[in-house]
């Protein structure tokens, strides 16, 4: 099976689901792109509830751009929010301090595009993972994909299909419950070296 996607920062749960269930993975690299989407946004489990981080991009509605074309804002100093948010949210899960200093070049680089960044997010998760991270890049942009798995609406984040993942330890989930869905490092600080056999045992709503 071969899955078409979006790269998107940090990816969510469905995401890596699809990419370590196919053969083949594809990314959509010639879309235009769309605002409020995971594109450029990742959620994570904070002292409050759910906590979106945001990156910055250069962008104006009245002149598309592609995606892979959009640049990061970067005189914002976004990358300390994100790991201090991070460091708020994580700091006492299990495996915080074991992936940290793997994790934090990502928040340290200049990096000119969104695009690019999120490829090296999604490199170093599967490094923390300890699995190969192979991929091919869409030539031209599909309507309708001829792929056997077209994932490219888990980057809508305002039109999420309802996952059932199976619940896991959180930080918070005294506080508020299972948030269910969230961005990879929400697994991957919780559950350490056991996250590749959680999300191989899930099943995902498209």
């Amino acid at each position: 099976m071969n899955v078409l996607i979006h790269p998107t920062y940090f990816p969510n749960i469905a995401h890596f689901v699809a990419m370590l269930k196919a053969d083949d993975i594809v990314f959509e690299v010639c879309d235009n792109y769309q605002k409020q989407t995971y594109r450029n946004r990742a959620s994570i489990y904070g002292a409050n509830g759910k906590l979106d981080l945001n990156i910055p991009v250069v962008y104006s509605q009245k002149n598309r751009q592609f995606y892979k074309d959009v640049k990061i804002f970067n005189t914002e100093n976004w990358q300390t929010q994100h790991l201090k948010s991070l460091e708020s949210a994580y700091r006492t899960s299990p495996f915080f301090e074991f992936y940290i200093d793997d994790l934090m070049p990502l928040f340290t680089m200049e990096t000119d595009t969104v695009m690019d960044f999120n490829f090296k997010c999604i490199e170093l998760v599967f490094e923390c993972l300890q699995l190969p991270f192979k991929y091919t890049v869409t030539q031209t942009f599909e309507l309708d994909s001829i792929h056997n798995m077209d994932a490219r609406p888990f980057a809508n984040s305002r039109k999420e299909t309802p996952q059932d993942f199976k619940s896991y330890a959180q930080v918070f989930d005294n506080k508020h419950g299972f948030l269910d869905n969230l961005s990879i490092l929400d697994v991957l600080f919780n559950e350490g070296p056991n996250t590749e056999l959680y999300l191989k045992s899930q099943s995902i709503n498209l």
